[in-house]
């Protein structure tokens, strides 16, 4: 059993930039780079596994293979969960998720409840997260019509290291100048609410969802979403943080000084995305060879890899079903 270094696939939405090629070294020639598929087994962008016995094949191949790399938790046979890094150079469009259910009946795709962890943001910059009050069907369309949309609208300014959780239904937007990781069901539903009337490379204004949007919003007054504080608990060689635990995944913060040893159950894979520094990942049982990661590198640990250890200096998450 090997753990599984993944190339992603990316995306070059007109709201992206260039820092995931410039900082993180994603060796993908799209311009912008908006978001890179780190973890994924969706059709609309599978991760390619690099090196090792399954060097070259896509991840969902390599499931296809070792249904049992998922866990027992997983009761589908399907990855459930999607991890991109994205680089807001511009606003997102103000968006909504449907749900499991609405999702699988009209979209054949799973809903999506996500994640963000904040990696970098400019000074300033903020983000929208439901409602500043509760609003109606007429309100919203005539707002989205006359564009003043932004008035009902909960921003928040975020800084370096927050976190938020977005249930599906909550309407959302990041904001430009913010560099997020992002954890989510596999899922590549969206429907626009709101685009700042932008035009695409193909010269025309993207298309808006509002029918179906309406059918999925929560459209009551939007929880108070300021940082709470989060309890670290320190071994020697790291210190660990759990960030954010839902009915999809659990996400833990990883500061790696010297090492750090954990183990992958039968029950769930795990996924490692390095967000800074340099180390090696080894099994305990040494069957598999070490391999080292870096800034950007995103690994996958199939299910009952048993002990595990990392050496060396660096910040990572750590994500779990």
């Amino acid at each position: 059993m090997e753990v599984l270094k993944l190339q992603p696939c990316g995306k070059d939405y007109l709201w992206g930039g260039t820092r995931l090629r410039d900082e993180y070294g994603k060796k993908i020639d799209l311009t912008p780079l908006a978001e890179t598929w780190e973890c994924s087994a969706h059709p609309d962008g599978p991760s390619i596994v690099s090196g090792g016995s399954f060097g070259g094949l896509t991840l969902p191949e390599v499931l296809e293979q070792h249904p049992e790399y998922l866990g027992t938790k997983v009761r589908d046979g399907h990855m459930p969960v999607l991890v991109k890094f994205i680089d807001a150079a511009k606003d997102l469009s103000v968006q909504v998720h449907p749900d499991d259910a609405y999702a699988r009946e009209h979209e054949g795709d799973n809903g999506k409840t996500e994640m963000w962890y904040v990696i970098d943001a400019e000074e300033g910059a903020s983000l929208i997260y439901g409602f500043r009050h509760r609003v109606s069907e007429q309100m919203l369309r005539k707002a989205v019509e006359t564009g003043t949309l932004d008035r009902h609208l909960q921003k928040v300014k975020v800084h370096p290291g927050d976190t938020f959780l977005v249930p599906a239904g909550t309407v959302h937007g990041i904001g430009k100048g913010i560099l997020i990781a992002e954890i989510q069901e596999s899922s590549n539903v969206t429907y626009r609410v709101y685009d700042y009337d932008r035009i695409d490379k193909n010269g025309k204004k993207r298309e808006l969802h509002i029918d179906k949007a309406v059918k999925v919003l929560d459209m009551s007054a939007a929880p108070d979403v300021r940082q709470k504080p989060r309890i670290v608990k320190y071994s020697p060689g790291c210190s660990r943080e759990l960030l954010c635990t839902c009915r999809y995944f659990e996400t833990e913060r990883i500061q790696v000084s010297k090492a750090f040893s954990f183990s992958v159950m039968e029950s769930s894979f795990q996924v490692i995305v390095c967000l800074d520094g340099y180390a090696q990942i080894e099994t305990m049982d040494m069957e598999g060879k070490p391999v080292r990661f870096s800034k950007g590198d995103t690994l996958f640990l199939p299910a009952g890899m048993g002990k595990c250890l990392v050496i060396g200096e660096a910040k990572m998450l750590k994500i779990r079903c």
